[in-house]
């Protein structure tokens, strides 16, 4: 995909570089939705888990953070078939108890994409009210569901600027559920399939994501985009960095821990791919989703499968693996 949100892919010198302190979002924040992602994204916003993707059930997007809304600006896309031909910023000065309550700086800033504003720059929104439906953007891809991009800016920075944006922690713990890649197709979209695995067996933490076979939560696209990242599991453990994370028997990547947040640090996914029932797909799309039943996006837009269909996913070393720059 060409094209990045507004200035993403710009340079920040004037900034400097981005200070360490980390904007941890709770429970409270995140359980207002479905699922949520730091890194499931190629853009740079979300580098080393500097923004995180909150999606809703409803189409509505609710704000995440409570203050008083700065500006609203629309901005262009790229031209997709399947997605409108405008985005939009709403750039929200934080409240100050906000602030105190997820260890940010006073006069921090959050910046919020993919919904269409129903708000006026002078309005205050309090955590959960609804900023305006979310918009299908053109910045992301077909088989990405409509989302809240959330980030945050430090006091007296550019606010619509999204490089050196601060790194965002989420303090929810989220189970690993283990999975052997076999399940049926429970949704089908134009360039993906969802299945009916994994599942959790046990009541455990409002939000679960698959497992490697080490027992991380995996975060992030398998292995299209180039990084990708971990949750921090309900027991509270972290893997060390250089641990390689395996999954279906075969290593996919190496833990670093140079990100936002040590209890979740990300990996950078190794030379392999992906394939469903012995044919090569784009890559997993995964996340962090509540319910007994979360499923796995599988991204195959050059594949067709039915509603129903069994499916076997396995990976295997590549010396070509997908790498994509879309959302």
């Amino acid at each position: 995909m060409t094209g990045t949100p507004p200035n993403e892919a710009d340079g920040d010198a004037a900034d400097g570089d981005p200070p360490e302190a980390t904007v941890s979002l709770s429970a409270a924040v995140v359980g207002r939705y479905e699922k949520f992602s730091r890194v499931n994204s190629p853009y740079s916003a979300h580098d080393r888990g500097r923004a995180v993707d909150l999606y809703p059930r409803d189409g509505v997007g609710r704000s995440p953070v409570a203050g008083t809304v700065r500006d609203v600006r629309t901005v262009g896309c790229p031209d997709r078939p399947y997605a409108a031909d405008e985005d939009h910023l709403i750039v929200v000065d934080l409240a100050d108890g906000w602030c105190a309550r997820a260890d940010a700086s006073p006069g921090t800033v959050a910046r919020i994409l993919h919904v269409v504003p129903e708000v006026s720059p002078g309005d205050r929104v309090a955590a959960g009210d609804a900023l305006g439906p979310t918009t299908r953007s053109g910045f992301f891809g077909q088989w990405v569901d409509d989302h809240v991009h959330l980030g945050f800016r430090p006091p007296d920075a550019n606010p619509r600027r999204a490089s050196g944006s601060l790194p965002v922690a989420v303090d929810v713990p989220v189970e690993p559920v283990a999975w052997d890649g076999t399940g049926a197709v429970v949704e089908r979209g134009p360039t993906h399939v969802v299945l009916d695995g994994p599942r959790r067996s046990d009541p455990g933490p409002p939000f679960a994501a698959l497992a490697s076979d080490e027992g991380v939560p995996l975060d992030g696209g398998v292995t299209h985009y180039a990084g990708g990242g971990t949750f921090e599991a309900d027991e509270g453990a972290s893997a060390p960095e250089g641990t390689t994370l395996s999954l279906f028997g075969t290593e996919i990547g190496t833990v670093r821990t140079d990100g936002a947040d040590a209890r979740a640090p990300g990996v950078d996914w190794g030379s392999v791919d992906v394939r469903a029932n012995g044919e090569r797909v784009t890559g997993l799309s995964l996340f962090a989703a509540r319910g007994d039943r979360f499923g796995v996006k599988v991204v195959c837009p050059d594949r067709t499968f039915e509603i129903g269909e069994s499916v076997t996913l396995d990976i295997v070393p590549s010396d070509d693996p997908i790498r994509l720059g879309v959302g």
